[in-house]
């Protein structure tokens, strides 16, 4: 419950988070920086979460899945949400597709569902980019590994 109630204060006061940039930045290479760094500060303090936690489940991670960590939200700013766009895709899913991009709570559908491929289309890294593609349904063990410390939120 409390961390739920800490996820929903922040999704009306983003101010809140707390991410851990320099963490981040230094095990990011390229490209990647700027795709992290246009993060909303939410999304950017659980992806330091999740790469800190395959960090300690598995501390002989590659560099490119705790690349993938980082960066496997990073599609979700293509679009901002506003705070109950945020809370209303949490909660619901409708098959839409991924483009053309639309304005409005079908755009914030598309964003939640199919970020995962926007931000591939900007990656160069192809070991990132698998990583990112999966991140929802694993195929890899590494996949399987980001997966779960993925959903330990």
């Amino acid at each position: 419950m409390h961390k739920r109630l800490k996820r929903l204060l922040k999704a009306f006061f983003p101010h809140l988070a707390r991410p851990d940039d320099a963490f981040a930045l230094s095990l990011l290479k390229g490209e990647e920086r700027a795709l992290y760094l246009a993060m909303d500060p939410r999304d950017r303090e659980h992806a330091v979460r999740v790469a800190r936690r395959l960090l300690k489940a598995y501390p002989e991670a590659p560099p490119s899945v705790l690349r993938a960590a980082l960066l496997h939200d990073a599609g979700k700013a293509l679009r901002p949400y506003h705070p109950l766009e945020r809370i209303l895709t949490g909660l619901f899913a409708p098959p839409v597709p991924p483009y053309p991009l639309r304005r409005g709570i079908l755009g914030a559908f598309q964003v939640r569902r199919h970020h995962p491929l926007y931000l591939a289309e900007r990656l160069e890294d192809p070991e990132v980019r698998a990583l990112v593609l999966e991140h929802h349904r694993p195929q890899s063990l590494w996949g399987q590994r980001l997966h779960r410390a993925d959903q330990e939120e």
